[in-house]
């Protein structure tokens, strides 16, 4: 739980930022239509989120900074018993002033004509450089004598790359969460016959846990399948003898987890698979085993590329000196993405990996992180030893960087060859 006392410090941070004789503003997300009158399910905009905790739509913050004096203001949609009829109730602009530690709420009803009052004498607006086109307009028509518009989003955004304690313990939620779902997986895995029915028993114990939503579209891709990176068919049977790649995780209280494992569906792996499986498990640990404060990302990057591309000489699927190998850039046809990216409120949170002078951003405890080297052996790759054809493996777990070293947040989901092959018995 991350109570209004730390929305409240990270508003105060955010303004801080923000220069003199200037306005920022930040609306919530809007309502997506799935179909014709029917709408997705509502999720709040995560900058928006990250600030209040507020998690309505028709919503926005203002945070207005004069010479010295600094304020922040809410808007919120008004009470209107009709519309509550259907879509459920609202907080309303009194309930709000009593829950947010905000300068002043006002109805969402109202934006415009107050924006243009506290716009009055400002010389830069701050708004999301992604915001829709009309509200753009709004804004560009009710601030005068403008000297700059300048992108809010890559303050927020900056603010989000140290989780504080209470983002961490709800990452962690997430991911008792997902290790639930990942070890129901082993063990069905076997008794099941197609993808869909493993996303399903995955999902089912997302939300029998309260975690409502998946951090992204689940990938239950079997046998070739997972040479496919983002498949999401999750359409084809489980077949005897095959891997499958599990790409979930989920979302509690709008933190992110994401955990890959590749397990067999008969439960046991072959010689073939445990031989590449182990190559990228050990890559994977030895990773993670680098993080620290001050490493850099791209250092992971580059170590990994190393390490599986001599694995890959060893196994007979490249040939030739590494060093020139890399430098051909022929392991990238097996393992072509990053080592990791950032994860908290977005699983790809919105977090810069530079400054603003362009050099790489070192890591820095209170990061959290992903480390997921992979191997992709498409069927297609016929340069590829026969036994080792139709083969993709990821394994991904969520790391916490400390000052000294790092924390593997998922350390408790199977990942071992026996521990898979235990829990699948």
């Amino acid at each position: 739980m991350i109570y209004e006392k730390e929305y409240a410090k990270r508003r105060q941070s955010l303004m801080q930022k923000l220069k003199k004789k200037s306005i920022a503003v930040l609306f919530s997300a809007e309502q997506k239509i799935r179909s014709n009158d029917t709408e997705y399910p509502y999720r709040q905009d995560s900058n928006f989120y990250y600030l209040s905790g507020f998690t309505e739509d028709n919503a926005a913050l203002v945070f207005v900074r004069a010479e010295e004096e600094m304020k922040s203001y809410l808007f919120v949609a008004k009470k209107v018993e009709a519309k509550e009829l259907w879509s459920g109730a609202r907080l309303g602009v009194e309930a709000a002033k009593e829950s947010f530690d905000v300068d002043d709420v006002f109805a969402y009803e109202d934006f415009s004509e107050k924006f243009k009052e506290l716009a009055a004498g400002k010389s830069r607006v701050y708004y999301d450089f992604k915001l829709d086109y009309s509200k753009v307009k709004l804004l560009k028509k009710y601030s005068q004598n403008i000297v700059s518009f300048e992108n809010l989003a890559l303050g927020v955004e900056k603010l989000r790359l140290i989780k504080s304690p209470a983002e961490i313990e709800l990452i962690k939620k997430a991911l008792e969460i997902t290790k639930e779902a990942h070890h129901r997986a082993m063990r069905k895995s076997k008794k099941l016959d197609y993808e869909y029915q493993l996303q399903a028993e995955i999902e089912y114990v997302f939300k029998k846990n309260g975690a409502y939503s998946d951090a992204y579209t689940s990938i239950v891709a079997c046998g070739n399948a997972a040479n496919t990176l983002h498949y999401i068919n999750n359409d084809k049977e489980l077949l005897e003898n095959e891997l499958i790649l599990i790409d979930a995780g989920c979302e509690y209280q709008y933190y992110a987890s994401d955990i890959t494992r590749t397990i067999p569906v008969n439960g046991r792996f072959t010689q073939a698979q445990k031989e590449l499986y182990q190559l990228v498990l050990d890559v994977e640990k030895k990773i993670i085993s680098m993080i620290r404060a001050g490493v850099l990302r791209s250092d992971l990057q580059k170590k990994s590329e190393e390490l599986l591309c001599a694995g890959m000489v060893k196994l007979g699927i490249l040939h030739g000196n590494v060093s020139e190998l890399i430098e051909a850039k022929m392991h990238k046809k097996y393992y072509p993405h990053g080592i990791g990216h950032w994860m908290g409120i977005d699983v790809h949170d919105q977090c810069p990996y530079r400054d603003k002078n362009d050099k790489e951003i070192p890591l820095r405890a209170g990061m959290v992180m992903t480390i997921e080297p992979g191997l992709y052996l498409s069927t297609q790759k016929k340069s590829v030893p026969k036994k080792y054809r139709g083969i993709g493996i990821r394994i991904e777990d969520d790391i916490l960087v400390t000052q000294n070293g790092c924390e593997n947040l998922s350390s408790a989901i199977a990942k071992e060859i026996k521990e898979i092959e235990s829990l699948s018995s």
